[in-house]
């Protein structure tokens, strides 16, 4: 398990993390939002070792990562602006990699390059941005680490190729328990994999929760009533957001399903159904309630 507690890291006047605490589970999917500058970048350059909090630690296993080459070895970041040796090719960066990572798997790395039609032979500097990032992932699942580091890496690529990544992340989660950790503006990127989620705004985390938790605790009801309604009509729900759309009502309540849709049914409503919530719908829901806007911080 990789655990954060009060980190810290400043430059200068800037704070660029502000007293993050997370604990990230082995072997599941954690996305960590914000807007650019909200510090996802520095808080994952943390999670490498690369940089060291201020104050603070983070361990994995509880072990401190900064400094710590063997735990190191068990850890692959893919950072935002893609890096790779001068002239180098596909080829040199499994050389490369294969003297990093005792792990390394040079025949899936071979298998992988061939699937996203990559030149095992062709210039890294005649790749166009995304394809950099195909390699980066390529290396990064063939390292065989335990966990993976991701900073913006769907960004640039087109949707075939993002279902390609996320559906290689999700495969090996499930038969070697890696653990991705997976930085994004987008909510919707992150939407059909990730199983637990973090918000980070100006350097600290607002929010962090299960996402299967989070869905099973709120429900999203469309209803029509004969009668004009207003949210004090359902004094049994506790209510997060109502809206009302000529005679449609759409409610995003807390609690048991059955229990809010028995509520609704009691007050006899001509039209009724429940809907799911997307992981954009469950935030906004969420963080409005302690008075934040995640519209205006993030896509």
């Amino acid at each position: 398990m990789i655990s954060a507690k009060g980190v810290v890291k400043r430059f200068g006047d800037i704070c660029a993390v502000d007293n993050v605490s997370a604990d990230i589970r082995t072997g599941s999917v954690f996305g960590l939002i914000g807007s650019n500058g909200a510090g996802k970048s520095t808080f994952l350059r943390m999670m490498a070792g690369i940089i060291r909090p201020d104050s603070g630690s983070i361990t994995y296993d509880n072990q401190e990562v900064f400094e710590n080459i063997p735990l190191k070895k068990h850890i692959f970041y893919i950072s935002d602006e893609q890096f790779f040796f001068a002239n180098c090719t596909p080829e040199d960066m499994k050389k490369y990699y294969s003297t990093v990572y005792e792990t390394f798997d040079g025949k899936r790395f071979d298998e992988l390059l061939k699937k996203f039609g990559l030149e095992a032979n062709r210039k890294v500097n005649t790749f166009s941005k995304g394809m950099k990032k195909q390699l980066s992932v390529i290396c990064a699942i063939a390292s065989m680490c335990d966990y993976i580091l991701c900073d913006e890496t769907f960004d640039g690529l087109d949707p075939v190729m993002r279902q390609a990544i996320k559906g290689m992340f999700a495969a090996d989660v499930a038969d070697r328990e890696l653990t991705p950790v997976i930085a994004s503006h987008n909510l919707r990127e992150l939407e059909d994999i990730c199983d637990h989620v973090g918000l980070l705004h100006r350097g600290g985390i607002l929010f962090s929760r299960d996402l299967e938790d989070m869905r099973l605790s709120l429900s999203k009801v469309q209803c029509i009533f004969k009668d004009d309604m207003t949210q004090e009509s359902f004094p049994g729900i506790d209510i997060l957001t109502f809206e009302k759309r000529g005679s449609l009502y759409t409610i995003t309540a807390r609690g048991e399903r059955s229990e809010i849709l028995a509520h609704v049914s009691n007050m006899s409503p001509l039209f009724c159904e429940v809907l799911p919530l997307t992981l954009e719908e469950i935030f906004i829901s969420e963080t409005e309630v302690v008075g934040y806007d995640i519209k205006s911080l993030i896509v």
